[in-house]
């Protein structure tokens, strides 16, 4: 038996990239994992993939900019699983583009999807994990918090605003609660689609693959219960 083995993990943004990397690792070590997203035929085919190898999984249609959505999925894993033990909570929105470009739309979606996400991910997981006497916020957040460069000041001013959410979440928590952060730095998934061209040339040179993440997650809630890790950065060896 494994610290994770038997663990019930549900994960926002699962239908690609670091979400479907963790929900793969974490099936694979023996969690019951319910898969969040929008596009749900992605996850009609990770559940199938995770299900065919062995594994346990169920899934729900999840825009996180939605607080129903989020009350939804963690209601699955407590309908099919009877309980929920960790939130992972990876769902993401990137522009890069200068302020000068007034992209007011990409920065509210950044707000709502980036952190508001996050806060309705806890509004409906916080209240089980009171009741349970346990649980675990797994929050993906991004380099980008500690280092900003032109372009990524809405993004970085999410994940500062997350890591600071997450820390407050962390003292808030008490004894039978744990908070993890978890920062990526340049890592390949769709993420970085919409960036300009320099920045996807650094990406395909130097960025690591989702599966690196997918590790540092699965190390977060894999340790004892009365061991919280905190924060957890991974970077490409190549990443200044």
């Amino acid at each position: 038996m494994t610290e994770i083995e038997g663990k019930v993990v549900a994960i926002t943004g699962a239908g690609s990239g670091i979400g479907e990397a963790t929900a793969l690792l974490l099936a694979e070590r023996g969690a019951k994992v319910v898969l969040g997203a929008r596009r749900v035929e992605r996850l009609e085919d990770l559940a199938k993939r995770i299900i065919g190898a062995g594994g346990e999984a169920a899934f729900a249609p999840t825009d996180v900019t939605r607080r129903q959505d989020l009350v939804n999925l963690v209601d699955v894993a407590r309908e099919r699983f009877g309980r929920l033990d960790v939130l992972v909570g990876n769902a993401g929105v990137a522009t890069v583009a200068p302020l000068d470009e007034l992209r007011v739309d990409a920065w509210d979606q950044m707000v709502d999807v980036n952190l508001k996400g996050v806060l309705h991910g806890i509004a409906a997981a916080l209240p089980v994990f009171r009741a349970q006497g346990s649980g675990q916020f797994v929050t993906i957040a991004s380099t980008s918090a500690y280092r900003t460069v032109p372009g990524q000041a809405v993004y970085s001013a999410t994940k500062v605003a997350v890591c600071a959410l997450c820390e407050g979440l962390r003292q808030e928590a008490g004894d039978s609660l744990r908070v993890t952060i978890v920062s990526p730095g340049m890592t390949r998934t769709e993420f970085v689609e919409g960036a300009p061209e320099p920045m996807r040339a650094m990406v395909d040179k130097v960025a690591i693959g989702p599966d690196a993440i997918a590790r540092a997650v699965a190390f977060a809630v894999g340790q004892p219960a009365d061991v919280d890790v905190n924060e957890v950065v991974v970077r490409p060896t190549a990443q200044s």
